[in-house]
């Protein structure tokens, strides 16, 4: 028998989404699976996925392999039109541009939509609507995407001329990988795929900005071109989308940071520092107070730990040899130091200067710690991506008996929190990944703990196998917004790894030393992330508890200007202010408006005759011949109760 009739008849075993098993010839690419499923399923393959990367549909599979077949129903079906959509901006580039002039880098799918980098390419926000144009015409030419399989050194003769794509080159020729070039029409390109099968398969699109972005986000490499877009599969669901951004951009935090003086961001501090300005810190401290109180009634001790450690610690937690890129290093003397990444490893140092009994425990500790990461300066963004943000940290350590009861108080607070704030959320068990430390009988029981919380309190959540940290299985949530952004919330995550690195024990009832299991939780995740979403989902009108001005009293002439001044001091324990300025009433009413103040309070002389007020919400309703006492009763409750609306009016 010759090799390759041998060869032929050698099978392999995949792995379909509902756990059943095909049998292939070893030679079997994702398209020829999707034929043995059925001939339908055949036709309509786009592409694949072998354990959870999205491939080519030519891409072999192996023996093993969880294997899902995407079509044009499926969901990552997007991101492989997106795919494409994106080689036809690089195409559109190089027909309008000078193609020997402008060099290619790369052009993923995101999320959202796709974007391109180019070196050597000036365009303006002006130049999109003529790229866009030409994308249109390649798209409406429904060119032909053809596959094709290329050696190294063919390749290196395609792309003499591509610096970016031959470094990319060189990094696949180290690996052994298959080198792919796709083309459509005139254009092609080195890449791994996957693509529809033709240009027409693109649906609407739309180019969205221009950025700079580093070649391969180092700084020290060069600054690109990015060209920002994002395709949808028809216009109307591109016009939700446009519509959706049209709505973040008039909730963007920075803009309204900026309006409501809640922060900023300036030169003389660096970028990703921060600056809180009166009113932000308002908000904050209020955010504070909240998770405070909470960890106070769930028995949490605070502890503090410096913003500075000698690097010592962080080679004992692990986080030198992961984080060491991303860290703030700096030498005193003879030691090295580092601004800390995280808070835990310091925890773990208090913790283990005590001796602790199985009695003492659970040991719960809180810190509003702030955190250092040196992320790359394109990358940071307001206070989405900053370099010094703070954590509502909590980390407990615990006997193994304990995980279920202190996980299931947890998941009360943080429930508590985003019910707090009225946000809709999801929850994810992450289990154990294939790298990870402890033992099987730990991670079992710990997996099992939490399934347990989350099946007794009945709650839909996705099981994300293999997805947990490799010290130890968690829940993450993850809450939507008031436009339907998602967003990454609190998370309980258990850790065998850091009791394992720092040698913390506790005396068992045995009087033998055991090993504690660590639990890391957040509530918030970070205060400058959260207080973000907060700002872009209430667009600035925050909750009464939580406005920085809650009250402001409006005189309708100076002449009533003493009475109220009398009447704010009726609501001393509010934040109130007094608009004394000589201006008309009307102008005073769309200031405070403008400036989100959930409450205006209107004297005039008839009011001042009465003792009594008028009441305006932000909403613009108005109610006369108020009792101050009623009104002072009223914002006690809505504030006492954290409402999230101005509801005197609505009563």
């Amino acid at each position: 028998m010759s090799e390759s009739d041998s060869q032929s008849e050698e099978r392999i075993v995949v792995v379909l989404p509902d756990g059943s098993e095909l049998e292939v010839d070893a030679d079997a690419t994702v398209e020829d699976c999707a034929y043995e499923i059925g001939p339908g399923l055949g036709r309509d393959t786009v592409a694949g996925k072998l354990d959870g990367e999205l491939v080519a549909k030519e891409q072999p599979a192996y023996d093993g392999a969880e294997l899902e077949i995407i079509t044009d129903q499926s969901e990552e079906y997007l991101r492989v039109m997106r795919h494409s959509a994106s080689h036809c901006l690089a195409q559109a580039v190089e027909r309008l541009f000078d193609a020997e002039e402008v060099k290619l880098a790369i052009g993923p799918p995101t999320d959202d939509g796709f974007y391109y980098d180019f070196d050597n390419l000036d365009v303006d926000e002006e130049d999109l609507a003529a790229i866009e144009a030409e994308m249109e015409e390649i798209i409406a030419a429904d060119y032909e995407i053809e596959r094709e399989d290329v050696s190294i050194e063919e390749a290196e003769e395609r792309l003499a001329d591509e610096p970016y794509k031959l470094e990319l080159l060189e990094e696949l020729a180290e690996e052994g990988q298959q080198v792919t070039f796709y083309s459509q029409g005139e254009w092609e390109d080195l890449c791994a795929g996957p693509h529809v099968e033709s240009t027409g398969e693109v649906g609407a699109v739309e180019l969205l900005e221009i950025a700079g972005a580093y070649w391969r986000g180092d700084e020290e490499n060069t600054m690109q071109t990015r060209i920002y877009g994002t395709a949808f599969e028809d216009e109307s669901d591109l016009e939700a989308y446009l519509e959706r951004q049209q709505e973040a951009e008039k909730r963007d935090h920075r803009k309204i940071g900026n309006e409501m003086n809640l922060f900023s961001i300036q030169d003389v501090t660096g970028p990703g520092l921060p600056l809180y300005h009166p009113p932000g810190k308002t908000v904050l401290k209020e955010l504070e107070d909240f998770v405070e109180e909470l960890n106070q009634d769930a028995g949490y001790d605070y502890v503090e730990t410096p913003h500075v450690f000698k690097t010592d610690l962080w080679h004992r937690s692990g986080h030198y040899q992961n984080y060491a890129d991303d860290m703030f290093i700096f030498d005193v003397g003879d030691d090295e130091f580092g601004l800390k990444p995280m808070n835990c490893p310091g925890h773990a140092a208090i913790f283990q200067d005590q001796s602790w009994s199985y009695r003492d425990l659970p040991i719960r500790y809180a810190e509003n710690g702030k955190v250092y990461r040196k992320e790359q300066r394109g990358e940071l963004s307001g206070l989405s991506r900053v370099w010094a943000f703070t954590i509502d940290d909590g980390h407990l350590f615990i006997r193994p008996d304990q995980i279920e009861r202190e996980v299931e108080e947890i998941m009360d607070m943080i429930t508590d929190v985003l019910e707090t704030f009225d946000l809709d959320y999801e929850m994810a068990l992450a289990t154990r990944p294939e790298k990870s430390v402890g033992s099987d009988e730990i991670w079992e029981q710990a997996e099992e703990q939490l399934e347990n919380v989350l099946e007794k309190r009945n709650l839909d959540y996705e099981l994300e196998e293999g997805d947990g940290a490799f010290y130890g299985p968690k829940i993450d949530f993850a809450f939507e917004d008031a436009i339907g952004r998602s967003w990454d919330g609190p998370t309980v995550q258990l850790d065998f790894n850091m009791p394992d690195r720092f040698d913390l024990s506790y005396v068992g009832e045995d009087n033998e030393e055991h090993e504690p299991v660590m639990i890391h939780r957040a509530l918030y995740g970070s205060y400058e992330r959260f207080f973000m979403m907060l700002i872009e989902h209430y667009e600035g009108r925050f909750p009464l508890w939580l406005a920085p001005e809650q009250v402001r009293v409006l005189p309708i002439s100076d002449d009533n200007l003493g009475y109220a001044h009398r009447v704010a001091n009726e609501f001393d324990d509010f934040r109130v202010e007094v608009d004394g300025r000589d201006s008309t009433l009307e102008r005073k009413i769309r200031a405070a408006h403008d400036d989100r103040v959930p409450y205006q309070i209107i004297v005039g002389d008839n009011e001042e005759d009465d003792g009594n007020i008028s009441v305006r919400d932000r909403f613009e309703d108005q109610e006369y011949d108020v009792e101050i006492e009623e009104f002072r009763n009223h914002l006690e409750a809505e504030r006492d109760e954290q409402r999230t609306e101005p509801d005197f009016l609505q009563d």
